[in-house]
């Protein structure tokens, strides 16, 4: 151990003449313990904090495949201007359409759902599930410009087996995990959040 090698080199190199009484030595011999002690207790926890942030880390890329949810279908809109968001589909759609409304819930404007065309130039009877960028004009169904504020976004849809379903702004799959500077951010549709900003993963 560290501090009986110190002790060690203290007796070798000691005035023969006058030699470190033996309670000094037992002092110094306490102290030096406890030195050592307190430095393995440090590299103790550093390996510990170590260990778990790679536990950490490893069950934040097990999430890739599952869905997070930031809590919150709003947008902000500023007046005179388009906002550009995405909502995740869970199923195949055959039609419907994504809503805006005001945060009373006092309808605005719709956005249809629209179909892809087919290599032919038909359109296709359903869109394959996944995340879908749409962009609101800022006008409502009367095509009045709405004024700067949030408005909340929400979606009705029939689904390849005529079932109705629901979704939202605000929740989708988690498609890859990027670190920097030891802060995890998961990607989202076409964007990246920080781990801290997602209040729930299922």
């Amino acid at each position: 151990m560290i501090f009986l090698q110190l002790l060690l080199v203290q007796l070798q190199y000691q005035d023969p003449t006058s030699p470190t009484d033996s309670e000094t030595i037992l002092t110094q011999t306490s102290q030096l313990a406890a030195l050592e002690s307190a430095q393995n207790t440090n590299d103790a926890l550093e390996k510990l904090s170590l260990s778990l942030q790679t536990s950490q880390e490893f069950s934040i890329v097990n999430s890739i495949g599952k869905r997070a949810d930031l809590g919150s279908d709003a947008i902000t809109h500023e007046e005179g201007s388009s906002t550009t968001f995405e909502v995740y589909f869970p199923e195949d759609i055959k039609s419907g359409s994504v809503t805006i409304t005001d945060l009373d819930g006092n309808f605005v404007a719709d956005i249809p759902i629209e179909m892809p065309e087919n290599a032919d130039g038909t359109t296709a009877d359903q869109l394959g599930a996944g995340v879908y960028q749409f962009t609101w004009d800022g006008l409502d169904a009367r095509g009045v410009s709405q004024e700067s504020g949030i408005y909340r976004v929400n979606s009705e849809y029939l689904d390849t087996a005529d079932q109705q379903q629901t979704t939202r702004l605000g929740a989708y799959p988690i498609e890859s995990v990027r670190f920097e500077e030891g802060k995890a951010f998961l990607k989202l549709g076409s964007s990246y959040v920080a781990l801290e900003d997602i209040v729930e993963v299922y």
